[in-house]
């Protein structure tokens, strides 16, 4: 048996799970356990493929998760999301806000804003667009909810950020064709103003 290269084996594989080609990153940590079967990263890797490619809304959620671990402690990190994966009962919705909490933390050291957060702005009365412009170039929205993803494209459309929407509509689009809101999206805004180039 030809011993492959662990590290850029499982490098291909991250990379090809980060762009949603599942099935290429499930191909790819399983080679590395058929020849490393130690390597905890690689079958959580697969665990992960799996779970992504049943459909999991969470899986991607857990991916991002496992290497916000990694870049603190990479042994704990696979440790860890083991026990994680091993003892799920198959929801992940639950983990939801195990997740989130992290990620709050790591806002403290990057420029984000969650969503939900942005929404509390706009309510206390400032509007959708000049909070989103004053933003827009030196902070990211954090969304992880698919509902807040839908609401804020609905707001892009709604106050004439078309150029923005169809962006980022064609790249859900791309990797959720077939689903009826974002396509109802597109029809909004293709019924309203001329795109702008």
């Amino acid at each position: 048996m030809s011993i492959i290269s662990k590290y850029k084996t499982l490098s291909q594989a991250k990379d090809s799970f980060s762009k949603a080609e599942f099935e290429n990153a499930l191909e790819k940590f399983a080679v590395v356990l058929q020849n490393y079967p130690n390597s905890k990263e690689a079958y959580n890797g697969v665990i992960l493929s799996e779970m992504a490619m049943s459909g999991e809304g969470g899986a991607e959620a857990l991916f991002d998760y496992y290497e916000i671990l990694k870049e603190e402690d990479g042994e704990q990190a696979d440790s860890i999301m083991s026990d994680l994966l091993s003892n799920m009962d198959g929801t992940i919705d639950s983990l939801n806000e195990m997740l989130t909490e992290p990620l709050r933390n790591r806002l403290e050291y990057e420029d984000g804003i969650f969503y939900q957060d942005f929404k509390d702005i706009v309510a206390d009365g400032n509007s959708f667009k000049e909070t989103f412009e004053n933003i827009m170039f030196s902070t990211r929205v954090i969304i992880t909810k698919k509902e807040d993803f839908i609401d804020f494209l609905s707001n892009l459309i709604e106050h004439d950020f078309n150029k923005m929407a169809i962006n980022y509509l064609e790249s859900a689009l791309a990797a959720y064709p077939s689903d009826n809101s974002l396509r109802k999206l597109l029809k909004k805004l293709s019924k309203g103003k001329i795109i702008e180039n």
